[in-house]
């Protein structure tokens, strides 16, 4: 990227991670212009809330299913994070169509508006779900993918399509795996592990487990995420690699273990474990390659937990 600040586009602005990534570009003095483009049909305008009023930040709603949306919206731009997906993984064997329509034709449409445009860099939010249910640990991205529901499905399809990109426009195209997301953020979700635990741990209910715990999963605080992505947008040549794995090797966990972490520093909670449900995928993953980008995440699980129960109490919390 040369010095003239970046004009970004970020799809899916309005979601989780977006409500966070909006307010850190706009403070990047690398940044001249942030372009939103969302749905609204599961983010939210408050993931928005103290950014308008300016020529900074600009907002277009669109879907990533309408190429045309896309197009108009990337108008300008000269790099891209797309986030815009259908997430919660388990939801989505049961919107198996729609889940293709958004996260594997929506991407598609980005790279194709991409490619017209002669956007030279564009960073795909993909998931460290792909995994599946590995029976090996510390995973890294040699591994071959075996994704068990339709949103890994699309992600690894996704990322297919990226690798077409760069081979197609010999542009820069960056797939982050990311480790699942936790922690306050304006657009904050609660269909997470960890802030589902959380929030029943602080209204004195128990943490349900389904099976015996003993899955795992990568976590990684939706601020270190944030920064990942503004970090491969902005210094692509830092992130030369089609695929990264981002998180922490340390931020690995059984899910018994994030249950005992939320009881450790929220309060006394029961633990209810539903041995004869299906636990979901399981993959401990090896974040190696990741740090040779210079990044590395700086919060904890035990962390992230404290801050958001301490957001949930009104606690002054210095972040």
């Amino acid at each position: 990227m040369n010095d003239a600040r970046a004009d970004v586009l970020l799809t899916g602005g309005c979601g989780y991670i977006g409500s966070v990534l909006v307010r850190l570009l706009r403070a990047d003095d690398r940044v001249d212009t942030v372009r939103v483009m969302d749905s609204l049909a599961s983010g939210s305008p408050r993931a928005l809330m103290g950014t308008l009023g300016g020529d900074d930040v600009r907002f277009r709603r669109g879907d990533v299913r309408e190429y045309g949306d896309v197009e108009s919206a990337m108008q300008g731009a000269d790099t891209v994070i797309h986030l815009a997906a259908i997430t919660g993984a388990d939801s989505t064997h049961d919107r198996r169509a729609e889940t293709f329509a958004v996260n594997r034709d929506g991407t598609e449409n980005v790279l194709l508006a991409a490619g017209k445009l002669g956007v030279g860099n564009v960073v795909f939010a993909s998931s460290c779900n792909v995994y599946g249910r590995a029976t090996s640990t510390d995973l890294d991205e040699t591994v071959e993918p075996d994704p068990i529901n339709p949103y890994a499905e699309t992600k690894l399809e996704g990322e297919s399509l990226l690798r077409e990109f760069r081979e197609e426009y010999d542009a820069h195209g960056t797939a982050l795996r990311m480790a699942t997301n936790y922690g306050d953020a304006p657009g904050v979700r609660f269909n997470l592990v960890v802030n589902h635990f959380v929030f029943r741990a602080l209204t004195d209910r128990a943490l349900t487990v389904y099976g015996d715990g003993s899955n795992w999963r990568p976590f990684i605080h939706v601020r270190d995420a944030a920064r990942a992505y503004a970090e491969a947008a902005l210094a692509p040549s830092d992130w030369p690699d089609l695929v990264y794995n981002v998180g922490a090797d340390a931020e690995n966990y059984r899910v018994r273990e994030v249950a005992e972490v939320v009881r450790e520093e929220v309060g006394p909670v029961d633990l209810t474990y539903l041995e004869d449900e299906h636990p979901g995928p399981s993959y401990h993953v090896d974040f190696g390659r990741v740090g040779g980008t210079g990044y590395e995440p700086e919060w904890t699980l035990q962390e992230g937990v404290r801050d958001l129960a301490a957001r949930f109490r009104g606690e002054e919390t210095g972040t």
